[in-house]
């Protein structure tokens, strides 16, 4: 593995000659593509922050210096340079490291990370307990671009102006979050990128002057306002500037001796920092840089063409049909706009963007702004269909209950990536959107457990309800067809039976069926469809017939369907669903079975139970 191979902690890199940090980075990307085409995960955005990771470790010592990663996305590199190249083999899935930074790793991973944003709050709040703690340490902040279009970047940015704490801010422009990156930013970082003139200029003056004897670092010093005049004149002034940081950029994110330089000098800068790096995301690898949104988080692949490991036939990808259906309904209905963001790719939404640009928004990482902004469309007679990943949308829970629910505006919610997700484990999991959904007064939440049911009630949450309502969904689902088409507020008996009742959630029916013929018990399974408003009649009858009812669904057990069903009935209720406590990564039957939500546990229960 050759320099690689020496690798064991962020010191060694310290040893190593610095003509030798360039060859390390081959090594390094050479690995993170074998690996990740193994084992699948995050590749593109880990590519492009190969060089930049390894001048971090070379110019800061972890974990006393404390680096925090917005996002996370991009941590691999990090991660093999600070002890964990020899677990890449388990990366994501179950008992193996994370595909995210986790401090129960690793004591250099000093703050978890998943969601975008977060990394400029966190690390002021470290630089400003260091102050407390009279220590001396350097703390930085890794945020991409894409993640500076979420409010609470802003809200970091703003506060640590203020308080003026020495720390420092590393600006990863790669010109792209998930998908290409929107909006006012992501323009005025591109006029920056354009004017690196200020900078070469400044590092020219500084290695001149310091080589004048005796008197050089005086002139140096002398100096300094006039190159701050120079920077003016070539730069016209940096936002970042006018919020109180020293603004050094744009740098060249994969010229290592460069960045080394300047992570030094910001060492020594009083007050807040910030480095704009431009970055090429996917570097090194020429499918990922041609595609770098396909290979931002992709499955197992084959190296030599790219192209990703076949897929499970039977299943079908609830974002197309999602995509396909609103094209569809869109034709007919003129006033049908879609909203997301940053995600139109994940989401299903690239289609429907292409044909119809004008009724198409990304409003960028800006989950709350984009259901308010769906909210003032509602209110002009516009529907407004947000989607946005279930473990996103959590961001805008005050949003969602302040200004559409108490207003009962007609905004559809298609929720994606609902219920476990898998190898991106905890901060991924869509498994509490039924809890802090259905208690929001005024919204209906529904449940498909087919593709053509989602797009039944896709139809129906455009073109026949109103108020706010909210469709959940796996990000793939079995592909099978209902008989019995979908009807708001009512549930469907898919099985007769009359021993116990199981009422499944969603995706969760399929397990359900599977689980009452194995337990060889006359179960009457129950596709519940309608979360918000229950089917109460349909529900109730078929409790007071069997006696007992078990609830399976993709969701915590606290505040989920089970809850509101137990609440309803007058006989007994098993929940089974999530325990109160974060569910990890790996793959989808691993983590069913350790959940007991798999179908043969399930059928445990329904025997112990009819046994009672």
């Amino acid at each position: 593995m050759g320099f690689l191979g020496n690798i064991n902690n962020p010191s060694d890199i310290k040893k190593l000659n610095s003509n030798n940090l360039s060859e390390l980075a081959e090594e390094i990307r050479e690995f993170l593509i074998y690996s990740v085409s193994k084992t699948g995960g995050h590749l593109a955005s880990n590519l492009g922050v190969v060089e930049l990771t390894i001048a971090l470790h070379r110019v800061f010592s972890t974990p006393t210096d404390k680096i925090i990663w917005d996002v996370g996305h991009q941590s691999y590199v990090h991660k093999i340079l600070t002890g964990r190249c020899k677990d890449f083999d388990k990366l994501r899935k179950y008992g193996g490291i994370s595909g995210f930074p986790r401090c129960a790793e690793s004591e250099h991973d000093a703050f978890d990370a998943g969601h975008s944003s977060t990394s400029i709050s966190a690390a002021l709040g470290f630089a400003r307990a260091r102050d407390l703690n009279k220590q001396n340490n350097s703390v930085i902040a890794v945020i991409g671009d894409g993640s500076l279009s979420g409010g609470l970047a802003y809200e970091g940015l703003n506060n640590a102006g203020r308080i003026k704490t020495n720390f420092i801010v590393i600006l990863n422009d790669n010109e792209m979050s998930i998908s290409k990156n929107v909006g006012g930013m992501s323009k005025y970082l591109n006029k920056l990128r354009t004017a690196p003139l200020y900078f070469r200029a400044k590092k020219d003056i500084d290695i001149l002057l310091n080589k004048i004897p005796k008197y050089g670092a005086t002139i140096s010093h002398t100096l300094e306002k006039t190159k701050n005049s120079i920077r003016s004149l070539i730069m016209q002034g940096s936002i970042f500037e006018e919020l109180g940081f020293t603004y050094l950029g744009p740098i060249d994110g994969h010229d290592i001796s460069q960045m080394i330089d300047v992570f030094k000098r910001a060492k020594t800068i009083k007050g807040p920092v910030l480095l704009h790096i431009y970055t090429k995301k996917g570097k090194g690898y020429s499918y990922a840089e041609d595609e770098p949104d396909k290979f931002h988080g992709i499955g197992k692949f084959n190296i030599d063409t790219g192209v990703q490991n076949g897929k499970i036939t039977e299943y079908v990808s609830t974002s197309k049909v999602f995509g396909d259906t609103l094209i569809d309904i869109a034709k007919n209905n003129k006033n049908v706009v879609a909203v997301t963001a940053a995600m139109p790719d994940g989401t299903g939404l690239k289609e429907y963007s292409k044909m119809y640009k004008n009724r198409f928004f990304d409003v960028g990482i800006a989950e709350q702004h984009a259901v308010t902004f769906a909210g003032g469309l509602s209110k002009c007679g516009i529907v407004p269909v947000v989607a946005i990943y279930s473990t996103f949308l959590q961001r805008a829970y005050d949003q969602i209950f302040h200004d559409i629910a108490l207003q009962n505006l007609h905004v559809v919610f298609a929720i994606d990536r609902a219920g476990l997700v898998g190898e991106d484990g905890e901060t991924h999991h869509g498994i509490y959107d039924l809890s802090y959904l259905t208690h929001i007064p005024n919204i209906a939440v529904l449940a498909p457990s087919s593709p053509n049911m989602l797009s039944e009630m896709l139809d129906y949450a455009i073109n026949k309800h109103a108020g706010p309502i909210a469709i959940r969904y796996p990000k793939v689902i079995l592909d099978t067809h209902s008989e019995i088409s979908f009807e708001f507020g009512k549930a469907n008996v898919a099985t007769q039976g009359s021993k116990i009742t199981l009422v499944a959630v969603g995706n969760m029916l399929e397990i359900a069926r599977l689980a009452a013929k194995i337990s060889g018990e006359s179960v009457e399974v129950i596709d519940i469809r309608t979360v918000k408003p229950l089917d109460s009649e349909t529900i109730i009858k078929s409790a007071n017939k069997t006696g007992k009812v078990i609830v399976l669904e993709d969701n915590v057990k606290i505040g989920g369907a089970g809850s509101l069903i137990e609440s309803i009935v007058n006989v007994p209720v098993i929940k089974l669903g999530y325990k109160d406590e974060p569910v990890t990564h790996g793959s989808l039957s691993i983590l069913y079975e350790l959940n007991g939500v798999d179908a043969e546990a399930v059928s445990q229960v329904i025997k112990r139970e009819c046994s009672c």
